[in-house]
């Protein structure tokens, strides 16, 4: 695996091409946004090596700017403007995007705004725990921490929401921001992946519905007792599981 640093469009970019890539795979890259609550990186390589290995696909991760410092819409618009340069070289259909955690909010908020700037869609959508409405928590917050079981247990103040740093003074219904009210309809397939412990589990649910409600290509993989983004702890068995069917859906959708 070769990892090389990068600047993409003034962004910095990690490029990780496998040892080996396939001519049929040499035209194809996905683009990868790690997670880390907006304010960090807790896993851009995490993330993107394992799955260029397994996809024998470039992968460019994104360094994109990040809050409190830099608060929506920073994030999209670094993102953006990495897909705009990327667009230069490869065709939409072989272009995926995908994320767990702020990478997997990050991955449909992009999407929604490339659909506002009139910009070809990615062929595929990766959205690894995420969620798409940032008014309110879902259950899955209410009950559980970062780590699974036990949660907080008492009810969330809802004139107090959460991520404040990374929503700024942005509405929490603007549709780029909160998906769920976007118009949904046209969106490229997806795979969302959480976990019954997971924190966003009820987020990456409601999210799925919606899609499914706009007539998408949408797919959901819940694991069993599993916490928040376990496919960052390679010691867990369902790790390899998680991120073969990843891997699997790319090879499947993006470039075909």
């Amino acid at each position: 695996m070769n990892v090389e640093e990068n600047t993409t469009a003034g962004v910095r970019t990690d490029v990780i091409t496998p040892l080996e890539t396939p001519v049929a795979n040499r035209n194809r890259v996905l683009i990868n946004l790690h997670g880390g609550g907006f304010n960090s990186d807790s896993g851009s390589l995490i993330e993107g090596i394992p799955i260029a290995n397994l996809a024998k696909t470039k992968v460019v991760s994104v360094y994109y700017r990040l809050a409190p410092e830099n608060p929506f819409p920073a994030a999209v618009d670094d993102v953006v403007a990495v897909y705009k340069e990327l667009l230069k070289t490869y065709k939409p259909h072989n272009l995926g995007i995908f994320g767990t955690s702020a990478g997997a909010i990050l991955t449909a908020e992009v999407t929604v705004r490339l659909k506002q700037l009139g910009l070809p869609l990615p062929a595929a959508l990766g959205i690894f725990s995420g969620l798409a409405d940032f008014r309110r928590p879902g259950d899955s917050w209410q009950m559980f921490t970062l780590n699974g079981l036990p949660g907080k247990l008492q009810p969330t103040d809802a004139k107090h929401p959460h991520d404040n740093q990374y929503v700024g003074t942005t509405d929490r219904r603007d549709p780029v921001l909160s998906p769920l009210f976007a118009d949904l309809r046209g969106m490229p397939p997806s795979l969302l992946v959480t976990s019954t412990r997971d924190i966003l589990l009820s987020s990456t649910t409601i999210f799925h519905r919606a899609l499914l409600g706009a007539g998408d290509d949408s797919e959901l993989v819940v694991f069993e007792a599993l916490p928040h983004a376990f496919w960052y702890h390679f010691q867990l068995p369902e790790t390899k599981e998680a991120l073969e069917l990843m891997a699997k859906f790319f090879e499947e959708k993006v470039g075909r």
